[in-house]
């Protein structure tokens, strides 16, 4: 039986103390998986869940949580279970959690374990299997009631949702003794989260539940990691309306066009399923509801021009990050050969590479040897990885507007913005246009029999001669010119302007930590690495160091004043020194998102102070990530420490300065409320 390897008794604690804070909580379950096969590092595996937990709380409305994560250090899918005495606060909106699975999953971890971990997050949402779990006396028990939920047969959202019980009732206010509301609308609903592992079906159900509460019938096409079957296009079609609960893009997004749509996160379906529900059906009676773009089936409304639920300025900003996500891979993997090229043959490398990579020559050096060759190698497989960083980011974002029609348009776009010398802002621009070419001609009506070829000649042939003429006739060259005029203006700078442009990247990279504002300083910066110049190489060290900034700062300022911070937040510093060693700013996310007015503007001094140090002192690295663990890919490591330090420093004592002023603030009695002795 297939579940038996998921769970057993000795990854189950019930009324255990694991410590005050989740972070505790979740390196105890790690420590558990470890401990018996399923993976290989607790440490990484608890980095991995901390990581996940960092882009957003996995804590569930009644006393649930379910921690989880991929991660390589993952033998097998496995789940670790623990009933906690005291409760410990996940996040939640109704507060901490007694309930905690952590769910582990492999990197490449097979559909069939993948559809089992989906179920157990299916059955958190229904109340008497949560009783269950409360009541059982034997990790045995647990383990009964897990594999009950595992080996249940398969069935949609739908079906899963039809067996609703007096316990579910009794959370409503109806009761068994009613007579299920006749249904007479349906509404169709997309959930997808990026691990696609718990949330994504948990959502599902919790929709489907609430729109039988509402007296709707609701299909729901979960994009997941165990797989997804879509809606049909005659369901759709029938459908009043239209729920997007995502936290990544939907796929097929244009099967849905002319639909009046209701669009949030995947957690807001799960915490507020009745209330989106009911938003979705006041979104079918109204003539004005914001609409999924594209053509209807049988009309053409303004509102289905007008509008889409996010607006086009959150539109445009998760098509241009979705670009940037699907490019540093790219980036990651390019960057770092070509440093590990430079480490093992020197920076002169680079021109005698391709010579000792093709003629399997070590005598192109005057230092030969396979430390050399190797160093070719790697030089030489990281730029041709670079040359895919354009064409990525174009490609993808087409890939973004158009869905899978627009791939082709988009990544030769991007090749062109590299045969012109267009390069990063050619791409950019290049991709939107592929992009919007695409969804343009896929609206164009066609008869039947050509329906067939146009995701696949059609849309690609004619949105690539747009694209292609446009860059080639006339935007390359503009566009070129304007590439060629930053890399000179960079190449030049020195003194008072290259410490500004160093304040302006320190300021964006801890403005949102992570998001697009970050986001774009940092593709700034690793677009440059492909020229490998000077003037490059001191932004991505500018980029780095003070991305690292935030976690190391607030990792810091728990450990001088703890007193200022809660015992969750204490926790989450103690993992902060980790996450800025290795460049991950989202880090300091739990600080930012708890008292932002106080914890960001403290940050973007920091990162300011660090940017303007290493533009100041000619720091330099060749790598695009890594923190700590790309240390030889940095010029002048001194001044990057010091650096780094000085930004620390100065958003450590920030904050800590902010927040002991409003604790003072808040202590001082209001004259009002002094009386006399």
């Amino acid at each position: 039986m297939v579940a038996d390897s998921i769970i057993s008794e000795d990854l189950i604690t019930l009324d255990t103390d694991l410590g005050a804070a989740k972070d505790a909580v979740i390196t105890a379950l790690a420590q558990r998986l470890a401990a018996t096969g399923r993976a290989r590092d607790a440490a990484a595996l608890r980095d991995a869940a901390l990581a996940r937990e960092a882009q957003s709380a996995t804590g569930l409305p009644g006393g649930i949580a379910i921690p989880h994560c991929r991660a390589a250090t993952v033998t097998e899918a496995s789940l670790a279970f623990s009933r906690l005495a005291p409760r410990v606060d996940f996040g939640a909106p109704d507060g901490p959690a007694d309930l905690v699975f952590l769910i582990a999953a492999p990197e490449g971890a097979g559909a069939e374990h993948m559809k089992l971990l989906s179920s157990l997050a299916r059955a958190l949402v229904k109340p008497e299997f949560v009783a269950d779990l409360r009541a059982a006396a034997t990790p045995a028990q647990i383990v009964a009631l897990v594999e009950d939920v595992l080996d249940a047969p398969t069935t949609t959202a739908t079906t899963a949702a039809r067996s609703t019980t007096a316990a579910e009732n009794a959370t409503t206010g109806t009761t068994s003794e009613h007579e299920e509301p006749a249904v007479e609308r349906t509404i169709v609903a997309v959930t997808a989260c990026p691990t696609g592992i718990a949330h994504t079906y948990m959502a599902a159900d919790a929709l489907v539940a609430a729109g039988k509460r509402a007296g709707v019938t609701v299909r729901v096409e979960t994009q997941g990691s165990s797989g997804s079957t879509p809606l049909g296009d005659e369901v759709i079609a029938a459908a009043a309306a239209v729920v997007f609960a995502t936290d990544v893009g939907v796929r097929g997004r244009d099967r849905f066009a002319g639909k009046p749509v209701v669009a949030s996160g995947v957690k807001r379906a799960i915490n507020e399923p009745d209330t989106m529900i009911a938003d979705a059906l006041r979104a079918a009676n109204d003539p004005g509801a914001a609409t999924v773009p594209g053509r209807a089936p049988d009309e053409k409304s303004s509102a289905t021009e007008k509008s889409e639920a996010l607006g086009w300025g959150t539109r445009l900003r998760q098509i241009l990050l979705t670009g940037v996500s699907y490019m540093i891979p790219f980036v990651a993997a390019g960057g770092l050969l070509i440093a590990l090229g430079f480490l093992l043959g020197g920076y002169e490398i680079a021109d005698h590479a391709k010579t000792i990579v093709l003629d399997n020559s070590l005598t192109a050096l005057p230092q030969g040897g396979l430390a050399t060759y190797l160093g070719a190698v790697m030089f030489q497989l990281g730029t041709l990885a670079f040359g895919f960083l354009v064409p990525a980011l174009s490609g993808y974002i087409a890939f973004a507007i158009a869905d899978r029609p627009g791939l082709a348009p988009g990544f030769t776009a991007g090749a062109v913005a590299v045969f012109v010398g267009a390069g990063f802002l050619g791409g950019l621009v290049g991709g939107l246009i592929a992009g919007f070419a695409a969804l343009w001609i896929a609206r164009r009506t066609v008869p039947q029999w050509a329906r067939g070829l146009m995701p696949v000649v059609v849309i690609p042939l004619f949105a690539s001669l747009i694209v292609g003429a446009a860059m080639f006739i006339v935007l390359g060259k503009p566009l070129a010119a304007v590439t060629s005029g930053l890399t000179h203006w960079l190449n030049g700078l020195s003194g008072t302007s290259a410490i500004t442009l160093g304040i302006i990247l320190g300021l964006m990279m801890c403005f949102d930590l992570g998001g697009p504002v970050n986001k774009a300083a940092y593709s700034f910066a690793v677009a440059g690495l492909a020229v490998t110049d000077t003037a490059s190489l001191r932004i991505m060290a500018a980029v780095m160091a003070a991305g690292m900034v935030p976690p190391l700062a607030m990792a810091l300022a728990t450990t001088i004043r703890p007193r200022l911070f809660t015992t969750a937040e204490r926790e989450n510093g103690k993992a902060a020194w980790l996450l800025g060693a290795s460049f991950i700013s989202e880090g300091a996310i739990p600080f930012a998102a708890a008292d932002p007015l106080r914890v960001i503007p403290s940050m973007m001094a920091g990162g300011a102070v660090t940017g303007a140090l290493i533009m100041a002192t000619g720091t330099t690295l060749s790598a695009p990530h890594g923190g700590i663990f790309v240390f030889f890919a940095v010029g002048h490591i001194l001044w990057f420490l010091a650096a780094l330090t000085a930004g620390t420093l100065v958003g450590a004592i920030c904050v800590t300065v902010a927040k002991e002023l409003a604790r003072t603030r808040t202590a001082v009695p209001s004259p009002t409320t002094v009386t006399a002795g």
